[in-house]
């Protein structure tokens, strides 16, 4: 009877009993919600079966090494080389080189060299690897790794000077060449060992990646080596040489340690040189220390010439140290005519004098010319020599 009075009671057209409603996802969606639950786990069970990583789900970290650039390596991706014009320093990648000014003291000529940015950066780096052919009597171990010492009445100067005829050298007028900036540019070092003739004295800066590996392969194409040391120039740090400069803030055991820094980059040279240092070279106090340590060593120095203030002859005469001095730059201004111009400079003072030395830059026209050169020198009565060569007829004059 209740049922029947609601019923009637109820608006027309609805029922007074509604039942429960339960929310019922479509059957497409199921369908779909358990497809992707499968695809899941199948993915994690491949994971699991057959990535071969014995530390899954531990924590990594990614870094990224550098390989050491390789001579015969290519430009990495998306990099070019370009030829550098003659006298135009190349360009370097950041970090690995750094260009700085040398200005010549006489003159006041600039000239861009690029160094190692990185090679002495750091004061406990790696040691260079002992050389073939060094004679290890002639070797001191230093906290830096191996440098040149005396022994058994022997001396580096004259362990490594390269043969020379030097009876004919005393009789006739004589020209000494060095070319320095070597060790840095892999590609100018190598030119200038294999292009000049054994004749042409190298030198070689302490910065380059694997100095080691070019002074050795100049040594076997018999060149005669030298070590150029960085100096402190007046525009210091304005105009900075590399990591390790001598400098006149410093003492002279802050100096000689530095020095024995350079001394331990590579074996084999017989003597130094500065490399810029108009300050350094022009300084009593800071100059004596690093001339007698030197000539302790038994080594023979090389003044460039660019600082008409230097007092290097008076302290190697000092320390009867086997001593030269750069007559001339023959590539100051680096082209064909001025260079020649320069060599003709030094064959006219050579017999005046009976000899010469002048100095250049690994320049490819400076190596151009000067191979030139050589191959007619001795037709007009002049004689090619090593510079110890040099050293030792300048000495017995």
């Amino acid at each position: 009877m209740t049922e029947t009075a609601d019923e009637l009671n109820a608006p027309l057209g609805q029922k007074t009993e509604r039942k429960k409603r339960r929310f019922r996802l479509p059957f497409t969606a199921m369908q779909a919600l358990a497809v992707l639950l499968g695809l899941v786990l199948i993915a994690f069970l491949t994971v699991a079966l057959f990535t071969d990583n014995p530390l899954g789900g531990e924590p990594m970290a990614r870094v990224a090494l550098r390989k050491p650039a390789d001579d015969k390596q290519p430009a990495a991706s998306g990099q070019t080389e370009h030829a550098a014009k003659p006298g135009t320093p190349q360009a370097a990648p950041a970090g690995d080189n750094k260009t700085v000014t040398i200005i010549d003291g006489s003159s006041g000529k600039r000239q861009d060299v690029v160094i190692g940015g990185d090679a002495g950066d750091k004061a406990g780096a790696e040691p260079a690897m002992t050389m073939t052919g060094i004679d290890p009597r002639l070797l001191e171990k230093s906290r830096y790794g191996m440098i040149p010492a005396v022994a058994d009445g022997l001396k580096p100067f004259t362990v490594y000077a390269a043969d020379a005829d030097r009876t004919k050298a005393a009789k006739m007028p004589v020209i000494a060449i060095v070319v320095g900036g070597l060790g840095v540019g892999a590609a100018k070092t190598t030119d200038a060992i294999m292009k000049l003739p054994p004749a042409v004295t190298l030198a070689f800066t302490p910065y380059g990646a694997d100095p080691t590996k070019l002074a050795e392969r100049a040594r076997a194409q018999r060149h005669e080596i030298l070590l150029q040391v960085p100096m402190e120039p007046f525009d210091y740090p304005d105009n900075d040489p590399g990591p390790q400069t001598l400098l006149t803030t410093l003492t002279a055991e802050q100096n000689i340690d530095r020095l024995y820094w350079h001394l331990s980059r590579f074996q084999g040279y017989a003597g130094i040189a500065n490399f810029m240092g108009a300050r350094f070279t022009a300084t009593d106090s800071v100059m004596q220390p690093v001339i007698r340590e030197a000539a302790k060593r038994g080594l023979g120095y090389l003044d460039d010439g660019s600082s008409p203030r230097s007092i290097a002859l008076a302290q190697a005469t000092a320390q009867s140290m086997p001593f030269a001095k750069a007559d001339f730059t023959i590539d100051a201004v680096p082209t064909s005519v001025e260079i020649d111009r320069m060599l003709v400079k030094l064959e006219t003072l050579a017999k005046e004098r009976g000899l010469a030395v002048g100095v250049a830059s690994a320049l490819p026209i400076s190596i151009e010319r000067l191979a030139a050169w050589t191959k007619t020198l001795e037709g007009r009565g002049i004689l090619l020599v090593p510079l110890t060569t040099a050293m030792l007829k300048s000495k017995s004059g």
